[in-house]
């Protein structure tokens, strides 16, 4: 989870009527938009819902010393436990299901590859590299409860990115809700969390963005209520000789998945959108499988750029619909 300065750069308020504020935050150009209720109204409900995604990027960051995860990364190895709060507890539960769900393949202890993999150097690690890395990946190796976690080998590492982001959406959202916000739209750098409907009833038609055709559309959705989440190729890669190379890695061999452009996922919850939208790109070939096992509506673009969209209620839909 990165770190930027944070602060509201623009609050226009749309000819429709609603105001809409961007803001930076966990290194993601983030946004969100709120009708049937004053600008000012608007612009405060938001100031305390981009306060709390700077609390959650603040508590879980891995680059700041301070962080909960940075000092149970750098206890590694130490045979230390390092205590915990309910939130990261409640946390590590949810990643430890993921875990067992996915069979392994969505493990918090993954993120340590990134010392062989640096996307903006447009270099390939070498198998060296990665081997080297491997044996300090296995959350099923970690002792932790409630109260207190210990990650048994020195140089072992806790990442919460693969939900964090997601995870401020909803929290985002739900002090939206509980100060009375009824229509709108939470969007942490592409990660959605809507609130309900338009003021008239409708839903939002929300764009998904083309993974091989900057500023192009691959379809687009309508939603009331609920979350809307893409895990794709087209952010934090690099081509390499032709090839193209994902930032989401492979947990048992270290390299990218490469069966999929995109999966974008509806689901109740963005945290639960998310992490599904990370389990079917990990899953590869197995994702159409493993999404209609979750009940959810989904749409997959595969590395030819075939597209195909699924609803639960109704099965395959066409993509323009």
């Amino acid at each position: 989870m990165g770190v930027q300065a944070m602060g509201m750069q623009r609050e226009p308020v749309e000819p429709d009527g609603d105001t809409v504020i961007e803001f930076s935050g966990m290194a993601s150009v983030c946004k969100i938009r709120l009708a049937g209720v004053d600008a000012a109204t608007a612009r405060a409900w938001v100031e305390q819902a981009i306060a709390e995604v700077r609390r959650i990027e603040t508590t879980y960051s891995r680059y700041r010393a301070d962080s909960i995860v940075s000092r149970i990364n750098a206890a590694a190895g130490s045979g230390e436990p390092v205590p915990l709060d309910a939130e990261t507890a409640d946390l590590l539960g949810f990643s430890d299901q993921l875990w067992r769900a996915s069979d392994g393949l969505f493990d918090v202890t993954s993120g340590v590859l990134r010392r062989a993999w640096d996307f903006r150097s447009q270099r390939l690690p070498s198998q060296a590299e990665l081997d080297a890395l491997l044996p300090l990946i296995g959350w099923g190796e970690v002792a932790w409860s409630r109260e207190a976690i210990a990650l048994p080998r020195p140089g072992m590492q806790l990442d919460f990115g693969g939900f964090g982001k997601e995870y401020a959406a909803d929290r985002a959202a739900g002090l939206l809700l509980a100060l009375g916000a009824r229509s709108g739209i939470v969007n942490l750098g592409g990660d959605l969390r809507v609130l309900g409907p338009r003021p008239d009833g409708s839903p939002w038609r929300i764009a998904i963005a083309h993974p091989r055709e900057p500023g192009g559309v691959i379809a687009s959705l309508p939603v009331s209520q609920g979350a809307l989440a893409t895990s794709g190729d087209y952010e934090r890669s690099m081509v390499v000789d032709g090839r193209r190379y994902c930032h989401l890695l492979h947990p048992r061999h270290g390299w990218p998945v490469s069966h999929w452009q995109a999966i974008s996922v509806l689901a109740p919850a963005c945290l639960a959108a998310g992490a599904l939208t990370t389990i079917a790109m990990l899953k590869e070939a197995d994702a159409p499988a493993f999404l209609r096992e979750q009940g959810v509506s989904w749409l997959a673009v595969d590395a030819h750029g075939g597209v195909t969209r699924v609803d639960p209620l109704v099965g395959v839909v066409d993509p323009s619909q």
